[in-house]
């Protein structure tokens, strides 16, 4: 039979196979581990695992293996015992498994055990019925048993026992009247019944009669003996005896003098029981010798029947059941006769039965025979009955113990041994049940643990079998052990490749692992080391090109060669841990020191070296670089104010423009200069050389400019002088001439001046036109990460946001809370890369600034309503606090504003841990304004304190740049991306104002935005009056309204919505004089808010929070509902969808608003209380849809309409495809604009087309353009979906023939509305 194997079959030797995917590999391993422990969960004992793999994976083979070989050669010899037992009736057979140990020698053990006690057993009482049916009565059952086996020793042993005193009292009358002449004897059988007790009667009646006859007979004899011939015999007799009496009678009558002669006779065989005896009287004859020949006949007959009675019973009770009484016989000794031989019949049918029934059960294993003895009763009966029970209990508890060990043997070990047993056999029963128990349980975990780790992935899972040890115990810490290893080595991957997708490039996987799992770990771990060095490359390289651009940025507008010398080594120094430097500067044939950095005061030390003197000068004449490292000491020395030291590494580079040397500089550092550093002064050389030289040139021109101008008014001079003097200029005309070429001369100098001013202006220009390129391509580089990282992160939040809203309702709570946690990651994700735009768009001057008059309370409100719970939730104090004379409004953009405060409170609180948060507004200073913002007028101070953590003075600048933070280590407590207080300065200067900050370190810090109150240029911008003014304008000019009272509804008193909804009554009042018109009632909980409802009063709009716990909300919506006295109240529903899972609900008879902004409520609470009636202001059109945990109900409106995605990543198109489906759309494919075309024309049915924008071969734009080409197309709509998010994508994408503009990721309600909109415009 072949060997179904899992893999490859064995081979003798390990072969070493070609390593493939790790990961492929080491699925496909678990896999065949999987089947294996499968095959051997379902009794498949063939199964095999190829032993040829390396590592791990090939001791988990071999161990399988072993374990497989030990479990097929137990359940043999297990099988193989059950069936030698149970079915062939072979008993002794004992069960060899060798090489076992533990449990499995443990359950070996017992199983020889019930073999050899069930064999010992049967044995026992096979030998002992075999000797009764032998008539030998002196053997019992002495073998160790409980139960119904002892239950059937004792019965066997008690019906010896009564058999033996049966045969003892029957052999003792008999000797005592046949032998020993002892009449009168009776057979006392105690605990006998039936048959025996009729039996024992009958001999004791026959033992009864026999003495009366024979003592009477022996009475008369004795009489004739003592010669009393006058008795008679006068017991009642019949038969033989009756004649024997009349004949003794007679011969008393007759004998007188053969007294003596039948007294001997009769006494001998009457009263001594010695049978056989004969009267011998001599000389006699006649009737004498008749009677003498009579009484001797006599005698002989009783001797005969006697002996053949005696003989018989003797038989009996040695087992030989085949002897017969055949003597001759009459009268009650035919019927003794009779009655004896019918008792040996039932004696020798009841032996027969139990004998066949022992040896079909004993010896040949016939389980369920039965002993049948016709026509018993009494002991016999129920002795037959006992041996029957006994057969059955047997038949039945082995055949039970062979079906579970037959199943278990096939593999199912659901059953167990439920016949009723004791003893031996009940410990039997219980260590089978027990075995298969543990079987059960260790089969269940090595599933449990391979299903969760090698199908539903869930690693970290163990074994648990109670009660287990030996190979089992091993066994199942092998298959932890495996479980366990391959957690830790799965775990570590995932760790460190999720190190590295979050940026961090400083970890590796450090666990151990061998094989294919140990060049997966080398791969990933070299593959982390090339992107460290890569990384630590570009971030050189972006290190040595910003500064290289700072650098000539700095030296840009510099006209004084000292002061650009200066700014030159206070900024390079530094820059590359140079603590010494100094710049020459080449005048003619010598180098003059102009700047230093460190320089040390020596009188010795020169200030001037011509070209070839000391290193400058050689390094001035090769015009090559100079370096030294290894100092010898006392070269140079540099010292501070606490001492000096002594540098290893100088280098002095020299400056060549055009093979021309300007200057040289020298620099010196305590440590190596590094590549980076060379690179980056290399470099910068020669931008150093192209400003001097353009200073230089300016410099010069200047002074030809200078010339030329004094040389003009000399020649005026001169050409007056001339005038007058006519005769002397007639007299010095040569002289004249040679002033005139002179000035042609001076003329083409000066043109040449300017030509190499306009050379370096359009080298000047050059550089700007590389930097604004640099800007250009760095600002579409951020576009194109963009793309490339909304791409995959649309397709995750449109598949995350479709599992939490669960419309299939499959989903468990707790999966609905994972797939809002990543939903919420995602959207993090998202904020971030949005945080990077920000920061690219204020770079490349592309952000957009929208003034307006912003209302400080309102403002403030907003601050309040936001970070009073944060700052709650840490146990913080917050304050807001206004100083008197600031203006209650600014004229600045209000969301940019509230992007700086946001990002400089939320910084506050999460460096805080315990005192206090505060946000100050107080007018500022002129004299502590920064100079950037006294251009524009009055301003105020908005000051963010804080007790926290505080900041490092050198660090205060650096917290102020893209990606940095104060602790920028990777052991930093506090997360974040660095760029928050980047985008806000710049916003600050966007708006005309600046941030300061002064912090102390465990103190706290105080960060002071500075914002005019109206920056100049702004109120141009400003077109129409807010709406918000335009209707408080209204109000204010018309009539008084009356009481209105609002009920907010919360889990706490005086929480978030009762300060949002008291700031808007508050600003209400304030503006128009409703202080005592506006009631607020505050209910806290379900409960008081029923209460409140029902005292009956009316309210003029309601607002609750739906993040109540237990879903209390919705039941008082359903409550609100149901009273008709509420019909027409709006209903303004708060929530947090980034926090909870919601329920879907919807209101038949009021106006329900969803809302999850605070800005939003606001306004929508000031609307409802600025109307007339309940119900005026319109409701906003998402009517109270919510999504729920348990599932959210479809929007069927779009069903049966198609739609044409046309999109290359497969991601996007399976996400979009997904949410389209949901409701009920047909989608189309295609991979780019040209493939979207055909599909287009050939699906004439298309209703609308989403189009990504960056595509192969054919990308969104040309696509679009092509199709609003195509007549029958002109109409149709197409909504422009894509990742990249800079200034003016959307205006190219309507430009092209777009429709309408969705930015990844898509929201996946946003999109649906959008393509509601477009399907259906009167929507």
């Amino acid at each position: 039979m072949s060997d179904p194997s899992v893999g490859s079959s064995r081979s003798a030797a390990r072969v070493k196979r070609p390593r493939g995917s790790g990961e492929a590999g080491e699925e496909q391993e678990l896999r065949r581990l999987l089947a294996g422990l499968t095959a051997v969960r379902d009794g498949d004992f063939r199964t095999r695992l190829p032993d040829d793999a390396d590592g791990l994976l090939g001791e988990i083979a071999s161990v399988f293996n072993g374990m497989v070989d030990q479990l097929s050669l137990f359940t043999s010899e297990v099988t193989r015992v059950a069936r030698e037992v149970g079915t062939d009736g072979r008993l002794g057979g004992q069960a060899d498994v060798p090489a076992v140990s533990g449990t499995w020698k443990d359950l070996t053990e017992s199983v020889n055990a019930m073999a050899g006690n069930l064999t010992d057993q049967v044995r026992s009482i096979a030998q002992v019925t075999t000797a009764v049916a032998k008539g030998d009565l002196s053997q019992k059952i002495t073998v160790h048993a409980r139960g119904e086996i002892l239950e059937l020793k004792n019965t066997v042993n008690t019906m010896v026992d009564q058999l033996s005193s049966f045969a003892d009292e029957v052999t003792r009358v008999a000797r005592e009247v046949g032998t020993e002449g002892q009449l009168g004897g009776q057979a006392d059988v105690k605990g006998v019944a039936g048959t025996w007790r009729a039996l024992t009667d009958s001999v004791n009646f026959m033992a009864g009669n026999l003495t009366d006859q024979v003592r009477n007979i022996s009475q008369v004899a004795t009489a004739v003996a003592r010669g009393d011939l006058s008795q008679r015999i006068t017991v009642s007799a019949r038969g033989e005896i009756l004649e024997l009496k009349n004949t003794l009678n007679t011969m008393v009558d007759q004998l007188s003098s053969f007294a003596d002669e039948v007294t001997r006779v009769a006494r001998e065989v009457g009263t001594e029981g010695n049978l056989g005896g004969q009267a011998t009287v001599r000389g006699v004859s006649g009737t004498w010798k008749d009677l003498t020949e009579n009484v001797n006949v006599m005698a002989s007959n009783l001797t005969n029947q006697v002996r053949s009675i005696a003989q018989v019973a003797t038989a009996v009770a040695r087992g030989d059941l085949s002897q017969k009484i055949t003597v001759e016989a009459k009268g009650e000794v035919a019927a003794l006769a009779q009655t004896i031989n019918t008792m040996v019949d039932t004696l020798g049918a009841f032996a027969d039965e139990v004998t066949r029934v022992a040896r079909e059960v004993g010896t040949e294993g016939q389980l369920g025979g039965q002993a049948r003895v016709p026509n018993v009763a009494g002991t016999w009966k129920n002795l037959t009955d006992n041996v029957n029970s006994m057969a059955d209990n047997l038949t039945n508890q082995v055949r039970s113990i062979a079906q579970v060990t037959t199943a278990v043997a096939r593999g199912d070990l659901t059953r167990k041994i439920d016949v009723d047993a004791r003893g031996e056999i009940l410990e039997l029963k219980t260590t089978i049940n027990t075995m298969v128990d543990q079987l059960s349980s260790f089969a269940a975990e090595v599933t449990r643990v391979a299903r969760e780790v090698g199908s539903e992935g869930r690693l970290g899972g163990q074994a648990e079998v109670e009660g287990v040890s030996g190979t089992w115990k091993r066994l199942t810490e092998n298959v932890n052990e495996l479980a366990g290893n391959l957690t830790r080595q799965v775990r570590a991957i995932a760790e460190v490749t999720s190190a590295v997708t979050s940026g961090d490039l400083t970890r590796s996987i450090t666990v151990d692992a061998e094989g294919e799992l140990a060049d997966l770990k080398d791969n990933i771990n070299s593959m982390v080391k090339s992107l460290r060095e890569t990384t630590s490359a570009n971030e050189q390289q972006d290190w040595l090109k910003s500064n290289l651009a700072r650098m000539s940025g700095l030296m840009q507008g510099h006209r004084d060669l000292a002061a650009v010398a200066e700014l030159v080594m206070n900024e390079l120094a530094p820059l590359v841990a140079a603590q010494y430097g100094a710049f020459f500067l080449a005048e003619e044939s010598e180098l003059q020191l102009i700047s230093a950095y460190g320089y040390p005061v020596a009188p010795d030390r020169p200030a001037r070296f011509k070209l070839g003197e000391a290193l400058v000068g050689q390094a001035a004449r090769s015009r090559r670089t100079i370096a030294m490292t290894d100092l010898p000491p006392g070269y140079i020395t540099i010292s501070s104010g606490l001492g000096r030291t002594e540098p290893t590494s100088v280098i002095v580079l020299p400056i060549v423009v055009e093979e021309q040397v300007l200057g040289v500089i020298e620099l010196a550092s305590v440590q190596a200069f590094t590549p980076v550093h060379r690179a980056f002064l290399d470099q910068l050389m020669e931008t150093i050389g192209v400003n001097l030289n353009t200073i230089v040139a300016n410099a010069r021109t200047d002074e030809l400019l200078k010339e030329s101008q004094r040389l003009a008014v000399e020649l005026q001079a001169r050409s007056e002088e001339l005038q007058q003097q006519q005769e002397e200029l007639q007299r010095s005309n040569a002289e004249l001439e040679e002033k005139a070429t002179l000035l042609v001369r001076q003329n083409q100098d000066i043109e040449t001046k300017n030509l190499e001013i306009e050379q370096a202006r359009q080298e000047l220009e050059d550089r700007a036109h590389q930097l604004s390129l640099a800007s250009t391509y760095k600002s579409e580089f951020l576009a194109n990460m963009s793309h490339e990282l909304r791409t995959p992160l649309n397709s995750l939040l449109i598949l995350a946001q479709l599992l939490a809203q669960n419309h299939t309702r499959n989903l468990t709570p707790k999966q609905v809370e994972y797939a809002g946690i990543i939903h919420s990651a995602g959207s993090d994700l998202l904020q971030l890369i949005n945080d990077i735009l920000d920061l690219s768009k204020v770079e490349a001057g592309k952000m957009d600034i929208n003034p307006e008059w912003v209302q400080l309370p309102q403002l403030l409100d907003y601050v309040e309503a936001t970070f009073r719970p944060m700052t709650g939730q840490k146990s913080l104090d917050f304050r807001v606090t206004t100083a008197p004379n600031v203006p209650a409004e600014l004229l600045t953009d209000d969301s940019r504003l509230r992007q700086v405060l946001r990002n400089l409170l939320s910084n506050a609180v999460k460096f805080t841990e315990t005192g206090s948060v505060e946000l100050r507004i107080e007018p500022a200073a002129a004299s502590e304004l920064p100079p950037s913002v006294r251009p524009n007028g009055p301003a105020i101070a908005l000051r963010v304190i804080d007790t926290g953590v505080g900041i490092p003075e050198q660090q205060l600048e650096v917290i102020f740049g893209a990606f940095q933070q104060a602790d920028g280590t990777t052991s930093r407590k506090y997360g974040g991306t660095g760029l928050g207080l980047s985008i806000c300065r710049e916003i600050a200067y966007l708006l005309g104002g600046a941030i300061t900050v002064h912090s102390t370190p465990g103190q706290g810090s105080v960060f002071s935005l500075y914002l005019p109150v109206a920056r100049p240029g702004f109120d141009a911008q400003v077109a129409v009056v807010p709406a918000a003014k335009r209707q408080s304008a209204q109000l204010a000019e018309g009539a008084p309204m009356a009481a209105r009272r609002l009920l907010v509804i919360e889990e706490r008193q005086h929480g978030l919505l009762s300060l949002v909804t008291e700031s808007v009554v508050g600003d209400l009042a304030s503006a128009h004089h409703l202080g005592g018109s506006l009631e607020v009632v505050t209910a806290a909980g379900a409960e008081e808010a029923g209460r409140v409802l029902l005292a009956g009063e009316t309210c003029h709009c309601i607002v609750i929070n739906l993040d109540m716990p237990d879903m209390s909300a919705y039941r008082v919506l359903e409550v609100m509902d149901g009273d008709a006295r509420l019909h027409g109240v709006p209903v303004l529903a708060y929530n947090n969808w980034r926090s909870h899972p919601q329920q879907e609900v919807s209101l038949a008879n009021q106006p329900l608003e969803l809302l999850s902004s605070l800005d939003e409520l606001r306004e929508r609470i000031a609307l409802h209380l600025t109307a007339d009636q309940p119900g005026d202001v319109l409701p906003l059109v998402r009517t109270g849809t919510v999504a729920a945990a348990e599932g959210r109900e479809i929007d069927n409106t779009l069903a049966g309409r198609t739609v044409l995605v046309v999109d290359d990543d497969a991601r996007n198109l399976y996400a979009l495809t997904s949410m389209l489906e949901i409701h009920g759309i047909n989608v189309l494919h295609a991979e780019n604009g040209r493939k979207g075309i055909d599909t287009l024309t050939a699906h004439e049915e298309t209703d609308l087309i989403l189009m990504d924008v960056m595509m192969p071969e054919m990308d969104g734009y040309t696509a679009t353009e092509t199709i609003r080409a195509m007549p029958q197309y002109a109409d149709l709509p197409i909504i422009a979906v894509t990742a990249k998010a800079m200034p003016g994508d959307q205006e190219k994408s309507l430009a092209a023939g777009a429709s309408d503009y969705v930015t990844k990721p898509v929201d996946a309600d946003h999109l649906i509305e959008r393509i509601q909109h477009w399907m259906d415009p009167s929507r």
